[in-house]
């Protein structure tokens, strides 16, 4: 099930093996993966601190206030996002700015990091310019070197998207997924979904809402395929789609946009649909 939360941040280097990251005319294949070296100088420090914040987002004094659950980035964003398939960073800088539909705007990497924090992490969305936005974009943005720059006209998701799986999703079942999640998540993910010390929450107040992509069981279904059981994902396409069933048919909290924006003095300009 969703990925370890650790706080451990490793070197890219070392690691290079969405949720952000569809549509892109860019094939992953064309994407090269993490780069060999930090920036020099302030920027290289500004990268670090944002592969810090990704790391450990519940808990990273920067970003700790902004996040409504205990989940970090690389809950979803396996390995800090340099897994090549789960949720991965890699190239998804050159999508952007991007047309987003739910938005019904074009938007920038920044605003879709930010509007993460609302859904995914329950949480407010972070100021616009701040800290924590700045440092996590940077810190995309050179996992992206090299990329081809093509924006994406159709969906705001980079060349590395997590491809849907072909399974009909009406048929995917919640019975069977309560054994499969048994098997392959409970030891990881708890009886009651509440996370263990090896994984995080995936249903109740500490996970994910359902305004959040993965709340949607397609979207679960094709991440658990390429993501799950952590460093062997060995689920069939059915299997995926049957645990997703299960886990979403939970309880999660209720997600309203007002809740989960800054005062408008904090705000800077939220422009996504009201």
């Amino acid at each position: 099930m969703i990925g370890k939360v650790t706080t451990t941040i490793h070197l890219a280097a070392v690691l290079s093996l969405g949720i952000i990251g569809m549509a892109s005319q860019v094939s992953a294949q064309e994407t090269p993966g993490a780069p060999d070296g930090y920036p020099p100088g302030p920027l290289g420090e500004v990268v670090r601190l944002g592969e810090a914040i990704v790391y450990d987002t519940s808990e990273h004094p920067l970003s700790k206030a902004y996040v409504g659950n205990k989940l970090n980035c690389t809950s979803c964003h396996l390995e800090g996002g340099t897994d090549p398939q789960a949720g991965s960073f890699l190239g998804t800088a050159s999508a952007y700015p991007a047309w987003s539909p739910r938005e019904k705007r074009a938007i920038t990497l920044e605003d879709r990091v930010l509007n993460c924090f609302m859904r995914s992490q329950n949480g407010t969305r972070p100021p616009v310019g701040s800290e924590v936005s700045v440092a996590i974009t940077t810190y995309i943005t050179w996992l992206s070197s090299g990329s081809k720059i093509q924006m994406n006209h159709e969906k705001s998701l980079g060349p590395r998207h997590i491809r849907e799986l072909k399974v009909d999703w009406k048929q995917a079942s919640a019975e069977r997924g309560k054994l499969l999640y048994k098997t392959h998540c409970l030891d990881c993910h708890g009886q009651d979904g509440e996370g263990t010390a090896d994984g995080p929450p995936v249903w109740g107040n500490d996970s994910y809402n359902d305004g959040a992509g993965l709340s949607r069981v397609d979207k679960l279904g094709s991440w658990l395929k390429v993501a799950m059981p952590l460093g062997d994902p060995i689920l069939t396409d059915q299997e995926s789609a049957d645990i997703a069933a299960y886990v979403n048919s939970h309880e999660r909290p209720h997600f309203k946009l007002e809740e989960h924006l800054p005062k408008p003095e904090r705000l800077g300009e939220y422009n996504g649909q009201r």
